[in-house]
């Protein structure tokens, strides 16, 4: 877009009316004649001998105080709403500025740390707010001491939420004096490791004393993290993962997708789950991140059934600060997790192997060089096919999750770059796998969903029965040796506000959308031979993609449709004469107005 500013310079009769009708509106006094504008801005200065270019930059002045007066008054407002990015910018000048806060990851930890003892204290004051109200409604007195004996001291929750030990509650913590706070938020983090074995190896010993940064530093960021409060971020959300998404963009130092440092958008994890309905059963993700995948599955779950009482979590994650963050992620939610015991690499040390699950949801880190070793020749999981290329880790992650997969009916979806779909050295492999009848769906997503990486990626969806059958209280035909392809990169309608880099989001409808086509075609009555619409999806036999060589790139199968072949030529030309014409009639009224303006005030230029 051209800015305003660029848009008026210059010195011609034209931008002078324009700039000069432009600035009245900016004012708001849209009802002063144009020839007060003339007198105020250009006899004015030609009194001082000032030229024309010299008038219309004058006018350019007036724009720029008027936009000024209008930016101070939105920043003004915007200061009055509570948000957590502007708590989070605080915090993270106030670690900028602080001596001894160390380097990006350990100010990640602190921060990631602290919100998760605010979330799980505030967590914990509902719970006994809740359990209070209900004594009352029974008739007891929960300030009685043999009641707070019988029912606080040791207290258990329904939904999961932790009794916590007097020194990790945040009402503990908010009230120390701001000398002893690094302390204090140590000693927390040791008896809540002590109390819970769920925890033990969320921390990073002496996180807070380590560093030990001033009272008054120390102070100002507690002081910030009480802003925040589950009831108004994230209660539905993945917010500790939202805290280190926002720490990734701002402090962004060796945070890069083959790292393993990587966030999974929201609405991406959502269709991810809505695609394969992981309701019950085992879930498990073998480079789980932050947790957000089970985050976002577990919020499902409940909105379909209520609880979580039917899903059990497995997962696995090599870099051990993000290992801690996923127990703290899940440990604040109560989902009840097997992480193993320590962070290590799924290839290299499978912490769950001889394991089979009923789901899989994973964003493995893309083309992942530095993967192999000797030891993986001839490992089983690819026994049935040939070893994966050593440069890259694409087809390692597939087969991986496909031995981890109940060989009856378990069902993985997960994300992969674009290249997995057509690369030369995996063709025996992915050959195979159609063969085999693993590969169900393909899924193109739009390139801009992601905030760390302009790669294009497609969602994967393996099922190890597509022979029919009942899943989920839908009756599923047979599709055998059939591949849906879907192309999303369309959807792109729905931009992500105040980012620093072009984003787009999936929208529910979107998501809904997508699951319903996809659901439709399992569905028995569905004709998978017809079944298609053109430039979005389409139903593909094996034998048209063995034709194309094995590969899965939905461009191939999809038809596309040259929309300029459905143009109207004569009817277009039509349009732009008749834009034409009207602007060249706004110009010479433009110029018309600014003559007898200059007329008005006894200054003719005819």
């Amino acid at each position: 877009m051209v800015r305003r500013e660029d848009q008026v310079r210059g010195c011609s009769i034209e931008n002078l009316t324009l700039n000069l009708r432009w600035l009245s509106g900016m004012s708001g006094i849209t009802d002063v004649p144009l020839n007060f504008w003339v007198k105020k801005y250009i006899v004015g200065k030609i009194k001082f001998g000032l030229k024309l270019n010299d008038i219309n930059d004058t006018i350019i002045k007036g724009y720029d105080d008027t936009k000024g007066k209008k930016r101070n008054m939105a920043k003004k407002t915007v200061e009055k709403t509570l948000n957590i990015d502007n708590i989070l910018f605080n915090c993270r000048d106030y670690l900028r500025a602080a001596r001894n806060s160390g380097s990006f990851f350990e100010k990640r930890d602190m921060m990631l740390t602290l919100v998760f003892l605010r979330f799980i204290g505030e967590k914990y004051e509902d719970g006994v707010e809740k359990l209070k109200q209900t004594l009352k409604e029974q008739g007891l007195n929960p300030e009685d001491e043999n009641i707070r004996a019988a029912f606080f001291d040791d207290a258990t929750f329904a939904d999961g939420t932790y009794n916590l030990p007097l020194e990790a509650r945040w009402s503990t913590i908010i009230s120390t004096p701001a000398p002893q706070l690094n302390v204090a938020l140590d000693t927390a983090l040791q008896r809540l490791e002590e109390e819970d074995p769920q925890l033990k190896g969320c921390f990073v010993k002496g996180t807070f004393t380590a560093r030990n940064l001033a009272a008054n530093d120390i102070k100002k960021i507690v002081d910030e993290v009480n802003k925040i409060s589950h009831k108004t971020f994230g209660e539905e959300k993945d917010l500790i993962g939202r805290v280190y998404e926002y720490f990734l963009k701002e402090f962004a130092v060796n945070a890069t997708k083959e790292e393993g440092e990587f966030y999974t958008p929201h609405d991406v994890v959502q269709l991810i789950a809505a695609m394969i309905e992981p309701y019950d059963g085992t879930l498990y993700d073998p480079c789980c991140g932050s947790g957000g995948m089970f985050i976002q599955s577990a919020e499902l779950v409940k909105s379909k059934q209520g609880n979580l009482n039917g899903i059990n979590v497995y997962g696995q994650e090599k870099e051990p600060a993000t290992y801690r963050l996923a127990k703290m992620n899940l440990a604040l939610r109560g989902i009840s997790h097997n992480l193993g015991d320590e962070a290590d690499s799924s290839f290299t040390h499978d912490l769950h192997k001889g394991l089979y699950f009923n789901y899989i949801m994973a964003n493995p880190p893309f083309n992942l060089k530095g993967w192999y070793n000797e030891n993986l020749k001839n490992d089983a999981r690819w026994s049935d096919y040939v070893t994966p290329p050593e440069s890259n880790a694409n087809y390692a992650w597939i087969l991986h999750m496909l031995s981890h997969l109940k060989p009856a009916d378990g069902v993985a979806g997960f994300l992969l770059a674009n290249g997995a779909l057509n690369d030369s050295d995996t063709l025996e492999i992915r050959k195979k796998l159609i063969q085999n009848d693993k590969v169900e769906a393909i899924i193109v997503l739009p390139r801009e969903l992601f905030i760390t990486t302009d790669i294009s990626v497609t969602l994967w969806i393996l099922n190890q029965n597509k022979k029919g059958g009942n899943y989920h209280d839908r009756k599923l035909r047979s599709r055998e040796h059939e591949i849906l392809f879907m192309d999303l990169r369309q959807w792109t309608e729905n931009p992500v506000k105040g980012e620093s880099k072009k984003k787009v989001r999936l929208i529910t409808e979107q998501i809904e959308k997508a699951a319903t086509i996809y659901h439709a075609w399992q569905s028995e009555g569905t004709d998978g031979t017809n079944y298609a619409i053109p430039e979005f999806y389409r139903s593909v036999g094996i034998d048209e993609i063995e034709s194309k060589g094995w590969a899965l790139t939905p461009s191939k199968y999809i038809e596309f449709i040259d929309h300029d072949l459905e143009i109207d030529y004569e009817k277009e030309m039509a349009r732009i004469q008749s834009e034409m014409k009207e602007i060249m009639k706004q110009e010479k009224k433009s110029q018309q107005m600014l003559e007898d303006a200059f007329r008005g005030i006894g200054y003719g230029i005819d």
